[in-house]
């Protein structure tokens, strides 16, 4: 079994879950290092005092917040760790919020809460399937590796989840930050023609259905290259639709892909068909 990277409690009202914290995702990028080109030498940082040029042991980094002019001041960790909230290692749940109502832009992280302690297991049990009956999370704030989070706690089948999320001055406002961002739209056949073509294309998710194919590309890059091949690509880099085109653009897009679902059921219908004559093969055999 995995180690988790926190342990601690849930709290809410008067009761308390022990729990750990364990991954619930993983990148599956290729990792690469850094050489000087046109040699194998490989490249590496290190932490150099800027003033000796020498190389500094990690113990012996402290931090320091700038205050202008050359000014700091310095914090030891030992410090930091003094003032850190939820010391107690308590994700103590302020209040429980429908599900529906959290923006997931607020969503940062993903982690699985196990629990801990054979003997309490049932109080875990009775929390996630009460967050499974009312659709809500236990929103909560805790301290991990010496920062403190906001977290949604909510349920998925079997397991409790938590949420890592943003706080709210910690999210951009769109508007300050984006130019020209176009007002609401007031052609209605434009409109129209592009709701169409969302439900053309809408269909259920399915997550297992899409795959990182860019690693896959960077997998057989890797590879051509280590036999001395070389790979070329001739992808072109789709343009933007102008406002005159837009109109046929939507048309031609919604038709195929009415097109596309058409097709899509026509090859599913035979299956069906071969079935309903098994069916009656069974009946007229018995």
């Amino acid at each position: 079994m995995a180690r988790s990277i926190w342990s601690g409690y849930i709290t809410f009202g008067l009761v308390s879950v022990p729990v750990g914290l364990y991954s619930a995702t993983e990148e599956h990028e290729l990792d690469f290092h850094q050489f000087q080109r046109g040699t194998s030498d490989r490249i590496r940082y290190k932490r150099v005092n800027e003033r000796t040029g020498r190389e500094v042991a990690y113990d012996k980094i402290v931090k320091g917040h700038d205050l202008g002019n050359g000014k700091y001041v310095v914090v030891e960790p030992s410090e930091l760790d003094d003032i850190a909230p939820g010391k107690s290692r308590s994700l103590e749940i302020d209040t429980f919020v429908d599900l529906d109502d959290i923006d997931p832009i607020h969503f940062q992280k993903t982690y699985y809460l196990g629990p801990k302690q054979g003997d309490n297991a049932s109080s875990y049990g009775l929390l996630r399937d009460a967050l499974v009956k009312t659709n809500r999370a236990g929103i909560a704030k805790f301290v991990m590796r010496g920062k403190e989070y906001l977290a949604a706690i909510r349920a998925q089948d079997k397991v409790l989840v938590l949420e890592t999320m943003y706080f709210a001055d910690e999210i951009r406002d769109p508007v300050a930050e984006l130019d020209d961002l176009p007002a609401k739209s007031r052609s209605g056949k434009q409109l129209t023609m592009a709701a169409d073509l969302v439900e053309a294309m809408s269909g259920e998710w399915k997550p297992s259905a899409y795959k990182d194919t860019y690693t896959e590309r960077v997998k057989k890059l890797v590879e051509t290259k280590r036999k001395g091949k070389e790979v070329v690509y001739s992808e072109e880099e789709p343009e933007a639709t102008t406002p005159t085109d837009l109109v046929s653009a939507l048309r031609a897009s919604v038709e195929a892909a009415r097109k596309s679902r058409t097709t899509k059921r026509t090859t599913k219908k035979p299956a069906a068909k071969k079935t309903a004559a098994k069916k009656t093969a069974r009946k007229k055999a018995s």
